[in-house]
């Protein structure tokens, strides 16, 4: 009965802030205490007594009563964050104020003339230490930075959010303005060794606070996309050296994440008997620490160490980013360290594709997009994290569930983005030589995927997998085609030997995109057959010895190449092909019904499914074209990789094997960069190209179709037979047709002395051949690492955005404001 008068006195409150038309004194304290001191409301009953249309009302009628609220609220918490809330209704108090907070804050943030008042100096309210006796306000602190220590503190606040160190039986209560918070963090790991004992009471709070956090970081989904990389003052200043606890807070949160099990300690249903709130407070953890991990250039103010000497950190010259979190993170260094981290993010990505004899015995997370943004982070910022992920096949732990996911999102529209940040975790890792190297390893998993079944290596489920996303994924992947080639063109001269299955995926891709109507439909389609052609290029060179599967695919399928070779380019070709195209629907649909030798799909799979009528997503910008996103680099023979940045544009793409006369060099403008652009249009996209401008714009305003720079400002695509013979007299063809010309005799000549009709004794023969001194000199690698640039940077902050909002549906945080970041959109 007390919760029941509880709400009704609390929703009284609210009515009365909305209904008065005159502002209420910030000293009429009877009044602002009905918000927070005689409540005890969840945060789910804040939202619901607390509408939407209420908050709007009292901001546009009775601003200074919402200016009041406010700073009222964060008052409270900077007294109870001072007094370290030693009793029940000081904790009880703090509490209303985060959830009232936590409902308030979007609709400060979603009003422009709104946004600075919390940046603001409230008279009167001095800085957080300053005398009491001191009233001169040049020393006040905003509203802002009072809100953000007071959150900080109370998130190390003994029997709030941390296990009390009080010995037993003194009256004393720990002095939380004087706690060493490096000796509470929160879970053992980076930076700490003991583990305190579960408390889900503490978990609830710290999850209470960590939700007002992220309310607060949100202001940055409330302005549109830029190229411009504005940092968000909130996180700069929680990041900063203003903040105290900033060290123990990054290592409770990194550890937090990395330490948690779901499995429910191995007893079967355990997660239906018990709720779990560290999987919550978990969920929180990530979205915080990928949210804050902002970066930007620039002196560091740091003076912390990541050393294992939590109370007496090193003096370090100022090093990195000022962001002290990216600087923490950049830092680690310790293998024990990099081993925790890569084995809880493994453990933790890995969890969805647990398969148990007992229906949902087993739980299953749902926070691995979140585990995907910190993963690639943490390898953006640490490279001596990154060498550590790749110098032993522990990589591979995190790069099955990683293609699992492509493969089971290829066909939802909703999880776009989860398919977008797989695929640039991937190519990143293939700038590195040994993730190529470390593919070799055989697959043994058996993980039910909807996809033939095959016996091979890592690499052949990569390749099988990024067929299945091109030739059935949805359309709205189009634009990663250049990327899921340029992964395969970065690891093929690594693979030792592709399986049967792998090697038929790869021809029939070829055949698909080397097809007329195809190859004449846009003006970019040609690039995916010339990396194509380097892939065969680069196994052919450098690992013909154990590819004897991939040599047989070739000879079966060499008419592909002849019609290459013979490509005809007369207007009468391209008109037949372009009429061609206008009967077709999609450029997928026509790539998957080519036939691609499907077999049987793997034991307990399900097929990849589209997204649910009435699901909600969120728009992403445009990603940058494969060119922005990578820089080319050529592999010297001591394995060192050099720049090429000044390269010409034909080289970039083909190998040295072909060299254009001097008097025939194309211009740029007629070439366009053969590792630029956006895969296949559908013909219901316009044929707009896009600019730097166009590269912010969300993909439902951007047509995305595989256009030259040469057409941007064309509505029309028109192949001409000069443009065709731009690129055709540069096919690198040479080593293939090498190798078709010694070998196809070879084996038709040994079929028909031994009358042989049987696949694995022409495989052996092929095995055991060679063509040494018979290929032309072997080309340079040529490796496309990826760069970090503005355009990738806005892509990954929309998409962070976006699934922190798609995911914080309890209480819906966010939900019906007006973001601009970007549209959430109902399928």
């Amino acid at each position: 009965m007390g919760n029941v008068d509880s709400k009704l006195n609390f929703r009284k409150a609210v009515i009365q802030l909305t209904t008065k038309t005159q502002p209420v004194e910030a000293t009429d304290h009877a009044f602002w205490d009905q918000f927070w001191a005689d409540t005890a409301t969840t945060v789910q009953d804040v939202f619901a007594l607390v509408p939407a249309a209420e908050i709007r009302a009292v901001r546009e009628e009775s601003p200074s009563n919402l200016a009041t609220l406010c700073y009222k609220a964060v008052e409270k918490l900077v007294q109870g964050a001072d007094s370290g809330c030693p009793s029940e209704k000081e904790r009880q108090i703090v509490l209303n104020c985060i959830r009232l907070l936590t409902r308030i804050l979007p609709y400060i943030f979603e009003d422009a003339d709104w946004r600075g008042f919390f940046w603001s100096t409230v008279p009167g309210a001095g800085r957080a230490g300053q005398d009491e006796g001191d009233d001169d306000d040049d020393g006040a602190r905003p509203l802002a930075e009072s809100l953000l220590l007071a959150v900080s503190d109370l998130l190390f606040c003994p029997d709030f959010t941390v296990q009390s160190h009080k010995r037993t039986g003194s009256d004393t209560a720990e002095d939380i303005q004087s706690i060493d918070s490096c000796e509470y963090i929160w879970e053992a790991g980076v930076g700490f060794a003991q583990s305190p004992p579960l408390n889900y009471t503490h978990d609830l709070n710290r999850t209470e606070l960590l939700k007002l956090l992220l309310t607060c970081f949100s202001e940055a989904m409330y302005l549109p996309p830029s190229a411009d990389n504005i940092l968000n003052p909130w996180v700069t200043f929680f990041c900063a050296t203003d903040n105290r606890h900033a060290l123990p807070l990054f290592t409770s949160l990194l550890n937090v994440v990395c330490a948690y099990d779901a499995v429910g300690y191995g007893i079967p249903y355990n997660h239906l008997m018990f709720s779990d709130y560290r999987e919550v407070l978990v969920e929180h953890a990530v979205q915080v620490l990928i949210v804050t991990l902002e970066h930007e250039a620039g002196p560091a103010a740091a003076q912390h160490s990541l050393d294992h000497s939590a109370s007496a950190m090193e003096d370090l010259e100022p090093v990195g980013p000022d962001n002290l979190f990216v600087n923490y993170l950049s830092r680690i260094h310790r293998e024990e360290d990099f081993s925790f981290i890569l084995k809880g993010l493994a453990r933790l990505m890995t969890n969805p594709l647990i398969q148990t004899y007992l229906p949902n015995s087993a739980k299953k997370i749902r926070f691995h997009q979140e585990l995907l943004v910190l993963f690639w982070k943490l390898c953006d910022f640490n490279k001596k994290f990154l060498f550590f992920v790749l110098k032993s096949s522990d990589v591979l732990d995190v790069l099955v569930p990683i293609l699992f996911y492509l493969n089971d999102a290829r066909a939802d529209q909703s999880r776009v983005g989860l398919v977008h940040i797989g695929v640039f975790i991937l190519l990143l890792l293939s700038g590195e030589r040994n993730f190529g190297v470390r593919l070799n390893k055989p697959y043994s998993v058996r993980v039910p995927m909807d996809i033939p079944v095959f016996t091979g290596t890592h690499a052949d489920l990569l390749i099988v997998i990024f067929h299945k996303i091109i030739t059935s994924g949805h359309q709205r992947l189009q634009p990663l085609f250049d990327c899921l080639l340029t992964i395969v063109v970065n690891v093929s001269p690594y693979l030792k030997s592709l399986s049967m299955v792998a090697a038929n995926k790869l021809l029939h891709l070829l055949e698909a995109f080397s097809t007329n109507w195809f190859l004449f439909s846009a003006s970019q389609n040609h690039h995916l057959v010339f990396f194509l052609l380097e892939v065969f290029n680069n196994l052919i060179q450098y690992q013909f010895d154990g590819n004897c599967n991939l040599v047989y695919a070739i000879i079966r399928k060499r008419n592909i190449f002849h019609q290459l070779a013979n490509l005809s380019s007369d207007p009468a070709t391209i008109h037949k092909a372009l009429q061609m195209k206008k009967r077709k629907k999609t450029t997928t649909a026509i790539i998957s019904r080519i036939n691609s030798q499907e077999t049987i799909s793997m034991e307990g799979s399900r097929p990849a499914i589209p997204a649910e009528p009435g699901t909600l997503k969120a728009s992403l910008v445009a990603i940058p074209a494969i060119d922005k996103l990578t820089e080319k680099a050529q592999v010297s023979e001591d394995g060192t990789m050099v720049c090429l940045q000044h390269m010409t544009i034909d080289q970039n793409v083909h190998s040295p094997q072909h060299t254009p006369s001097p008097q025939h060099t194309p211009s740029p403008q007629s070439l366009a960069a053969d590792t630029s652009g956006i895969a296949g249009a559908s013909d219901t996209e316009s044929n707009s190209g896009r600019d730097n401008e166009e590269a912010f714009q969300p993909e439902s305003e951007l047509a995305r179709s595989r256009l030259s720079s040469v057409s941007s400002s064309a509505v029309y695509w028109n192949p001409t037979p000069d443009w065709v013979l731009s690129w055709k007299s540069k096919l690198p063809l040479q080593t293939i047709m090498r190798l078709l010309q010694v070998l196809v005799p070879q084996v038709e000549k040994i079929c028909i002395d031994k009358g042989l009709t049987d696949e694995s004794e022409i495989l052996k023969f092929l095995q055991h051949g060679t063509l040494v001194g018979l290929l032309p000199v072997p080309h340079p690698i040529l490796i496309r690492k990826y760069q970090a640039n503005a355009g990738t940077a806005m892509w990954f902050r929309t998409y962070m955005w976006g699934v922190i909002y798609l995911r914080n549906v309890d209480p819906p945080i966010w939900y019906d404001t007006d973001v601009r970041l970007f549209e959430i959109q109902r399928i």
